[in-house]
């Protein structure tokens, strides 16, 4: 029998946290035991409140222990905190469940998880399929990134994704379970002792890019990251941020994307690969503005991408740090 924490995250979405709790604790789970940890992460509007008015009136109790922290530390620094803490019991769960604030269990996926890890171990993580509210099941295993998929996902060319789509960073949405390069940190499983040995999620990123991160370092390390779409939960994806991969009008990349983008690229490729995933990123969107403005189509690149990626990507790089103006 294993033993699982769930780790939720909340910033600016209570009412969804509160569906996210309540969906694991309607769940049987088979053999295994599980305990969850909600984090308000600062958020503003009395979140923090509501979270523990819920906390008393649906009766949670010692199955729910809420964490009420005064700064936003971002995603993956706050799940640091409580994987630190996990870590440093006597009796140190055996998995961590990491489940977005917007996300809630659909099916017994966490004992799906958990046995398929229990069965496979060399696999360090295993990644649950996901869907859309609606029902639509959506990509949640991918490929790393890489220059030359940067520059065929900026193109937005129909015949060059076609030819490339053995390099193209997402997976099918009905990709069969097994092993992959990373999957979506919206309902991830990974084995606690792994992640600790691996010192967590890296504190430079902020929100965006840390779990590809942590799962690239997770591979380089000699572990497997296994998908198991059988583990089925429903993600309103961007609920809390605004960033959908799905939106259909342009808007803006905030500041911490670029920079999380940036350091994604530089800790995994240095700072030659960086570049030149950055100038594949850069040639891609201006053929594809190239192709699309004299047709009168929409650019593929974020609103205001021209000016904020320069500055957030290719400067800081070719001055050679980490940091962005």
């Amino acid at each position: 029998m294993s033993s699982i924490a769930v780790i939720i995250v909340n910033y600016g979405t209570a009412d969804l946290s509160i569906a996210g709790v309540d969906s694991v604790l309607a769940r049987g789970h088979g053999d295994h035991r599980v305990e969850i940890h909600l984090l308000d992460n600062a958020s503003p509007g009395g979140d923090g409140a509501r979270l523990a008015q819920a906390h008393r009136a649906r009766g949670w109790g010692g199955r729910v222990s809420l964490w009420q922290e005064r700064t936003n530390h971002g995603f993956g620094r706050a799940n640091n905190l409580v994987i630190r803490a996990l870590a440093g019991r006597d009796e140190a769960p055996d998995y961590i469940f990491l489940l977005n604030p917007d996300a809630r269990l659909q099916n017994e996926a966490l004992s799906i998880l958990a046995d398929h890890l229990d069965r496979h171990p060399a696999a360090a993580a295993a990644g649950a399929g996901i869907a859309l509210p609606s029902g639509v099941p959506v990509t949640a295993a991918f490929r790393f990134p890489s220059m030359l998929s940067e520059f065929v996902q900026a193109v937005n060319l129909g015949a060059l994704s076609r030819l490339c789509r053995s390099r193209l960073v997402p997976l099918p949405a009905d990709h069969p379970e097994g092993p992959v390069d990373w999957v979506s940190g919206a309902a991830v499983m990974m084995r606690l002792p792994v992640i600790a040995a691996l010192g967590g999620f890296d504190p430079d990123f902020f929100l965006y890019y840390e779990e590809v991160e942590l799962m690239h370092r997770i591979r380089r390390a000699g572990h497997r990251i296994d998908y198991v779409p059988a583990a089925r939960v429903i993600h309103a994806e961007g609920a809390a941020t605004d960033v959908r991969s799905s939106r259909p009008d342009r808007v803006a990349r905030p500041a911490y994307w670029y920079d999380s983008w940036r350091l994604y690229h530089l800790k995994t490729r240095g700072r030659a690969g960086a570049l030149a995933a950055g100038l594949g990123w850069l040639g891609g969107a201006l053929l594809n503005a190239l192709l699309a403005l004299p047709r009168g189509q929409r650019l593929k690149a974020p609103k205001g991408f021209l000016r904020d990626f320069p500055r957030r990507v290719l400067w800081p790089l070719i001055r050679g740090g980490q940091g962005a103006p």
